[in-house]
């Protein structure tokens, strides 16, 4: 039967995401059947200084992954 895991991030933190993933996906052992995912920017706040001058704000994108498996087949004993 087909499971779905949901993993969400920051794009500042990569390393962290694909830390958490690889780990669910050794410690879980599922088969994966599909993976996918989106990144998503957020607002970009743009804010005046005390000169009048506009200074755009870079805010880390979302980042949204999908897993599509099958839980791994334990052997009865």
């Amino acid at each position: 039967m087909h499971q779905i895991k949901l993993f969400k991030g920051l794009e500042t933190d990569l390393p962290g995401l694909e830390k958490e993933m690889n780990e669910w996906l050794a410690k879980s052992g599922a088969r994966v059947i599909n993976m996918f995912g989106n990144l998503a920017p957020q607002k970009d706040e743009t804010q005046p200084d005390d000169t009048g001058v506009a200074h755009s704000l870079y805010l880390p994108s979302n980042i949204f992954i999908a897993v599509l498996y099958e839980k791994s087949e334990k052997p009865s004993k």
